[in-house]
């Protein structure tokens, strides 16, 4: 996934009036606290009860809900950066972009993860306890940081070797492009986009169609899980915004050429805010035992013994 549109809206935030700066970072602020709490909720009711971290499925959910509070918190600080410091130095850039690529490029994978692990808890009930274990899991998730560091990397390890020393010491507007601009990158980041577009959604669509078969015919766990499988596949579309992100920001200015900042600003609320608010509508409101005991702490009640 493409990060480059993290701070879109910060570029052209000179064009801004004060007021009108102030009410769009208010905005994003607000929002992504509130995607915070309800997240740090998540993580705290996770860890306070053996039922949810000796299970694979929440335990793929949970560092799913880590990663997309990182993303959150990262996209933010940029935001919050394009409008008031504008320029820092390309070392400290690279710090934020390097992790919101990573925490970028895991959602697809986790989501996969999560379509598989309800697959065989549905289609294959008797074994899923053997296959998917908790050392399995968390195996998984090492490889999913793996798979994704090998991408990531690779985007600092070209920049070292085309551009100079003190191009890491120069103040820049803190964007994918301008602290990775060799054109390499971008050739090598659509071959390895195309190739985990089509794993994802391979995978995605697999687990789906077998799930929809079996609850045609079985339990009413089947058809939640296709349900669920349903969600994880509009969390997909919106984070797969990004991969069109140069042609809809084109679009967008052609639209609406005078409101530029404002179609920039909704843009970013639902392409890089947006599908971070779906996991905890799919797990933590949806799951019946997971919303057993989150409510008591997101409300600030005690906790259940």
């Amino acid at each position: 996934m493409d990060v480059s549109s993290v701070n879109t809206t910060g570029i052209v935030g000179y064009a801004d009036s004060f007021s009108k700066a102030v009410t769009k970072n208010v905005i994003v602020v607000f929002i992504g606290i509130s995607i915070t709490y309800i997240n740090a909720s998540l993580i705290h009711t996770f860890s306070k009860h053996q039922i949810f971290y000796t299970n694979p499925r929440y335990i793929l959910f949970i560092h799913l809900v880590i990663n997309d509070m990182i993303q959150v918190s990262l996209t933010i600080i940029l935001f919050v950066i394009s409008y008031t410091i504008y320029r820092i130095n390309v070392s400290v850039c690279c710090v934020f972009i390097l992790l919101a690529l990573f925490t970028t490029e895991n959602t697809p994978l986790n989501l996969a993860c999560m379509a598989v692990e309800c697959y065989i808890a549905v289609c294959m009930p008797l074994r899923h306890v053997q296959i998917c274990t908790i050392q399995r899991t968390l195996i998984l998730i090492g490889l999913i940081w793996t798979v994704t560091s090998f991408n990531v990397l690779s985007d600092l390890f070209i920049t070292l070797a085309t551009q100079p020393l003190d191009f890491f010491h120069s103040r820049v507007f803190c964007l994918r492009k301008t602290v990775f601009p060799s054109p390499l990158i971008i050739k090598k980041r659509d071959i390895t986009y195309s190739v985990f577009l089509v794993i994802v959604w391979g995978t995605i669509l697999y687990t789906y169609f077998r799930i929809l078969f079996a609850a045609k015919t079985a339990s009413k766990d089947a058809k939640k899980a296709r349900n669920t499988i349903i969600l994880h596949v509009f969390q997909l579309l919106l984070c797969m915004a990004t991969y069109v992100a140069p042609q809809l920001l084109d679009i967008l200015q052609q639209w609406f050429p005078k409101n530029r900042t404002d179609s920039l600003f909704a843009y970013y609320i639902i392409v890089q805010i947006l599908p971070r608010s779906v996991s905890p509508i799919i797990y933590g409101i949806r799951d019946n035992t997971f919303r057993k005991y989150l409510k008591r702490y997101l409300f600030c009640k005690d906790s259940i013994l």
